[in-house]
């Protein structure tokens, strides 16, 4: 915590369009934010000063989650400038739309290593001051594709998959040390990442989800909100799938 009591959350890839929406939440609610980017400087400082002017403590920092050296420096960094972090919302990660004969050896390892490993090299490097200090909320964002894959992004589904199955094992050895772990699987939510889509091609979409519309990154920050919340506690080791009923299993 802050030295004026205030919770602390890191947020790997907190510039991104779903992170800025938790950020953003999470500040209103009334954490100091770490915003963590990794190439966006400029966006994630923007996001950082216009928080901070609106409601309470934000701060930008870098952390290339694929780089263990990277993930220690930047909690060194939030340490040294807002205090322990008791909160890790795990956002940061890269989409792979291409058929699996199309990837190659490099993509493969790095699609593996953003949206997976990453995501453990964080949790390794942020749970121990959580379970000293017997209080912390871990939070790691998959995909539906993680829960029931898609054509197209096998290794990414394979990836989220692989996040869901790591947050589920993890909730069980920090439970003892009041440390509670989830994961959240959105579904088609209408962010950049999803431009690649043809107008034609977005109504399909829309006629498959029962909810009759795209998600917004709002509904994934809504999630969030009561996961890391103090009222959450007895809430781990799941998976909470914000899809608007898409892709149900």
């Amino acid at each position: 915590m802050t030295q004026n009591g205030k919770r602390i959350a890191f947020v790997a890839g907190g510039s991104g369009a779903i992170g800025a929406d938790i950020c953003r939440a999470l500040v209103a609610d009334g954490f100091a934010v770490a915003i963590g980017y990794c190439t966006q400087r400029e966006r994630a400082e923007e996001l950082a000063d216009r928080v901070s002017a609106a409601c309470g403590t934000s701060i930008a920092v870098r952390c290339d989650i694929t780089e263990y050296a990277s993930v220690l420096q930047a909690k060194e960094e939030v340490q040294n400038r807002i205090g322990n972090v008791d909160t890790l919302v795990n956002c940061a990660g890269t989409e792979a739309y291409r058929l699996l004969c199309d990837e190659t050896e490099k993509s493969i390892v790095h699609t593996i290593a953003a949206n997976l490993t990453g995501n453990i090299f964080l949790c390794r490097v942020f749970s121990p001051d959580m379970v000293r200090m017997r209080f912390g909320r871990i939070v790691n964002l998959s995909s539906v594709w993680g829960v029931s894959g898609a054509a197209m992004e096998t290794v990414y589904s394979a990836a989220k998959a692989g996040l869901i199955g790591f947050s589920k094992a993890l909730a069980l050895e920090l439970a003892p040390s009041l440390v509670t772990v989830n994961a959240v699987s959105p579904g088609f939510i209408d962010t950049p990442m999803n431009a690649r889509f043809s107008d034609a091609e977005r109504q399909a979409i829309i006629d498959e989800i029962p909810a009759c519309r795209f998600g917004l990154p709002a509904d994934v920050s809504a999630a969030v909100r009561f996961i890391v919340s103090e009222s959450a506690s007895y809430l781990t080791g799941q998976n909470i799938v914000v899809s608007g009923g898409y892709k149900n299993i």
